[in-house]
């Protein structure tokens, strides 16, 4: 409809808020931008923690991806059921979830799954574990290149936790990685200069390890932040994340890279407790809350100020305001992939009008196993 922006449905009145819009048309965009800072869509294992949806899978495997990266078990089943032929779990596997993997490779011979190990108490349980299911684990090694949040320096320690994988029955050695989440800079020149340093311990690690005789066949490394980073690099794999629906957070953080805010919240204003505050159906059930407001961008109420939240609730302070009670909004998440959780579906938007949905998937701990 002609004067509508990009966001705006011809008639919201039916939709039922808040709920989570997204665009297919942006979706696409991001996932071509992907593969255009890549290179290749051979080198891209996108992780799929942000959208957690068959239907985005579907559209990167379309595109020629054919590694994906997830976090859970139930992120992993549902790459399988959708086809993904690789798919590297990127989590400490502990209790039964090593078990839920050995299941995993069992129920679906057509994906080859990986995990991550940074311990060797850990490895030898997986090792057992594999021999007793009678299969292989195939296993990275995970290096902390300074994020402090799992992982090994990529030092003499990792070496030989390489080693040992190489060496121990039901174990194959997958490769090496590196996320470098904490690597943030606004600036180009400063972000690849931080990571450049922090992956030079990977390259060292690798380049010792094929000396020696270990092959490293895949090394994973970086998320969204050093995506562009690590796309210069050769011989390693790129895993960008939130690349796909992206946030108004890393729109502002990250101005050089050219991808476009994919998933958008409908919400009303639901009450007008004074002159100039506004109260929106934007609680901490509909929105990520883990950060300092704002916690989304709202389209044209740029200069309000969010001021409190709670469950059902987001309170504005708004000045110039002229919404009346019942009027729709809309708004960019600053932390998409933890919002995106919160919903059992995803109303699809093209040409300002809801056409479908697709399915959260994987927003639970558990699918089939």
């Amino acid at each position: 409809m002609a004067g509508h922006a990009w966001y705006e449905l011809n008639d919201p009145d039916g939709v039922v808020s808040p709920a989570l819009l997204v665009y297919p048309d942006r979706v696409r965009h991001n996932i071509d931008e992907m593969i255009r800072v890549a290179g290749d869509a051979g080198r891209l294992r996108p992780h799929v923690k942000t959208h957690k949806c068959p239907d985005i899978v579907r559209m990167q495997l379309e595109a020629g991806i054919r590694r994906f990266k997830c976090a859970t078990i139930a992120e992993a089943e549902m790459l399988a059921l959708t086809g993904a032929p690789d798919v590297l779990v990127a989590y400490p596997l502990h209790g039964p979830n090593a078990a839920r993997l050995v299941k995993l490779q069992e129920s679906y011979p057509q994906t080859r799954f990986a995990a991550l190990v940074d311990n060797p108490s850990v490895l030898e349980r997986l090792s057992e574990t594999a021999v007793g299911g009678q299969t292989t684990l195939r296993l990275f090694v995970d290096l902390d290149t300074g994020m402090g949040r799992t992982g090994i320096p990529p030092g003499e320690e990792a070496f030989e936790l390489y080693r040992r994988i190489c060496t121990t029955p039901g174990l194959e050695a997958g490769g090496l990685h590196a996320y470098d989440g904490h690597i943030r800079h606004t600036d180009l020149n400063q972000r690849t200069e931080a990571s450049d340093l922090a992956f030079e311990g990977v390259r060292n690690l690798r380049e010792r390890l094929e000396a020696s005789g270990y092959p490293v066949p895949e090394v994973v490394a970086g998320g969204s932040p050093t995506f562009p980073v690590h796309a210069l690099r050769k011989d390693v794999q790129v895993s960008p994340g939130t690349t796909l629906l992206w946030d108004a957070r890393y729109a502002e953080l990250f101005p050089d890279m050219d991808f476009l805010p994919a998933a958008v919240l409908l919400c009303r204003v639901i009450s007008k407790p004074g002159p100039d505050t506004l109260c929106l159906d934007l609680g901490h059930k509909a929105i990520a809350p883990e950060m300092e407001f704002p916690r989304v961008a709202l389209m044209g109420l740029e200069d309000c100020v969010q001021t409190g939240q709670s469950e059902e609730h987001l309170v504005l302070r708004c000045p110039s305001a002229t919404l009346e009670v019942g009027e729709v909004c809309y708004g960019i998440p600053m932390h998409i992939c933890p919002t995106v959780a919160k919903y059992p579906e995803l109303l699809v938007v093209e040409n300002h009008e809801i056409t479908g949905s697709w399915n959260v998937l994987a927003r639970d701990y558990k699918l089939n196993i």
